[in-house]
């Protein structure tokens, strides 16, 4: 029999590659109880290991760290998937932008003479916005939550309330086609939540590593999201995502 740590390298091991686990199937799959295999979910959870969910268990995201070290990360995947996302940005609209650094990438690429208002809780996109004649900068104010260089709270959430966008530029944290979007604060949870309500589209932009993962806070399900753009997408996200009526793009 698979002594209990090999046991647990080994759900480590599939989850690297599958992304999530199923504890009846692992039951199956080491021939011991789905008690035993929940009792092996819940020390690799406490250990940071993975996240349980109903029924087993999902990758661990990318570790949250401060917005300007995510800037040195990963930048030419960022940039090709930012490039994807410009079409979608339409001339003399009304457009959300929320903090992330695929965000502000896509932001630096916008055309000097592009006409549209904006709308941010992130200051580092609106100064990227400054120099824009013809665009309109709204600068939600709130309490500055400086690891993600974010306004966040009441005022945020108010300000919001009294808006319509026509599309809404969520950057992703963790996403999971069962758990939804998720991010580690309820503060981003809720203005997330409330830029998804006042806007008529939604288009996330995200890397490769974040699909399969989640957060403490759930923003909303899948099936808010229109577009999805991303440096690659394997047929089985595709396959699971065209059942959302999500538009995937890569």
């Amino acid at each position: 029999m698979m002594l209990k740590e090999e046991r647990k390298q080994r759900i480590l091991d599939i989850l690297s590659v599958e992304q999530k686990v199923i504890a009846s199937d692992l039951s199956q799959l080491f021939n011991v109880s789905e008690d035993t295999v929940r009792r092996d979910l819940k020390e690799l959870d406490t250990q940071g290991l993975l996240k349980r969910v109903h029924r087993g268990a999902l990758r661990i995201g990318p570790p949250v760290t401060d917005f300007t070290y995510r800037q040195t990360v990963e930048k030419d995947a960022k940039s090709a998937i930012a490039d994807k996302a410009l079409p979608f940005l339409k001339e003399e609209s009304v457009i959300i932008i929320d903090g992330s650094t695929t965000n502000l990438t896509l932001v630096e690429m916008i055309p000097q003479d592009f006409r549209a208002t904006i709308i941010t809780n992130s200051p580092p996109i609106a100064v990227a916005l400054s120099q824009h004649r013809n665009i309109e900068v709204i600068n939600l104010g709130g309490i500055f939550y400086k690891r993600s260089m974010i306004n966040v709270g009441v005022e945020t959430y108010q300000s919001l309330s009294k808006m319509r966008a026509d599309l809404y530029i969520m950057g992703i944290y963790n996403i999971d086609i069962e758990s939804g979007i998720s991010v580690p604060t309820m503060q981003e949870a809720e203005i997330k939540n409330r830029m998804i309500d006042v806007s008529t589209e939604v288009l996330s932009m995200l890397t490769k590593d974040k699909f399969g993962t989640v957060s403490k806070h759930i923003v909303s399900s899948i099936e808010n999201i229109s577009y999805l753009i991303s440096d690659q997408i394997t047929e089985q996200i595709r396959r699971d995502y065209s059942k959302e009526k999500v538009l995937l793009i890569d």
